[in-house]
This record gives structure tokens, C-alpha cells and sequence, in this order.
């Protein structure tokens, strides 16, 4: 693999981007790779066979709450190795981190928790994620 273009966009809720605009501009060809954060879907409740159709393999890890959290990866590259979740229940019920290998590639994408609505979810964040630590390749 010579070079990958690799986008990250925030979506604060699929659903919603698609209706906006979101599959006109996969259409402009923006990255091989897109990661989505806060997709608040789960992949059976999207239509995502519109991403199929634009070449794109897509890849969920989504919360467990309706209409919370989660992460999306949508790639023209099909991956060697998917793996949802970091293996920490309280940020894996949220569906925050889905991780793909390409080659030697490992791709993390990561839906970190704000933190800012207050110390519950300030003390959540820290001892969650100061102890995430990816299964690197070697």
C-alpha cells in the first residue's frame, strides 16, 4: 500500500448527515478511509447499502443505548482484521473505539468522551481511557 487518504469527521448522528448532504460529498471522493464518530445508529437502522454502492466495505461498533455514541468506519480497502471495543466494558457499551489493520497498518478510530457535562463524566473518562492501550503489530 503506497499512501491512504484517511478522513475523520464527527457526524453527531448518521442518519442526520446522510439527509444533509453526507453521500454527495463521499461521492467527491474526500479519502480511501473515513471514520465516523458519534453516529448514534446502529448498522441495521441505516441504509447502508448507499455506502456499498459508493465502493466503500463499512464497519460499525455501535452503543448499546439507542441513539448514543458509537463509531463507523467505511473503507475502499477491505481490512485484515476488524476488532470493536478496547475490551473495558464501560467504553465498550458505548461503542467508542473500533480498530482495523491493513497490512502492518493498525487504523484506531475513537470517539473520546467529552468529559465536560460534569465530574461523573470527567471521572469516567480518565481511568477509561489514561489505560487504553491498542493491540500493536508487530
Amino acid at each position: 500500500m503506497s499512501s491512504l487518504r484517511i478522513a475523520s469527521y464527527n457526524v453527531n448522528g448518521i442518519r442526520a448527515a446522510m439527509n444533509k448532504g453526507l453521500l454527495d460529498w463521499l461521492r467527491t471522493d474526500p479519502a480511501d478511509i473515513v471514520c465516523f464518530q458519534e453516529t448514534k445508529a446502529h448498522r441495521e437502522n441505516v441504509d447502508h447499502k448507499q455506502f456499498t454502492d459508493l465502493g466503500y466495505h463499512d464497519y460499525w461498533f455501535s452503543a448499546q443505548k439507542k441513539g448514543y455514541s458509537g463509531v463507523a468506519v467505511l473503507t475502499r480497502v477491505k481490512p485484515d482484521q476488524v476488532e470493536l471495543g478496547t475490551g473495558h466494558k464501560t467504553s465498550d457499551d458505548e461503542g467508542r473505539v473500533i480498530q482495523l489493520d491493513f497490512g502492518d497498518i493498525r487504523l484506531i478510530n475513537a470517539y473520546f468522551p467529552s468529559g465536560t457535562t460534569g465530574d461523573e463524566r470527567q471521572t469516567f473518562k480518565y481511568p477509561g481511557w489514561m489505560n487504553f492501550s491498542p493491540t500493536w503489530k508487530t
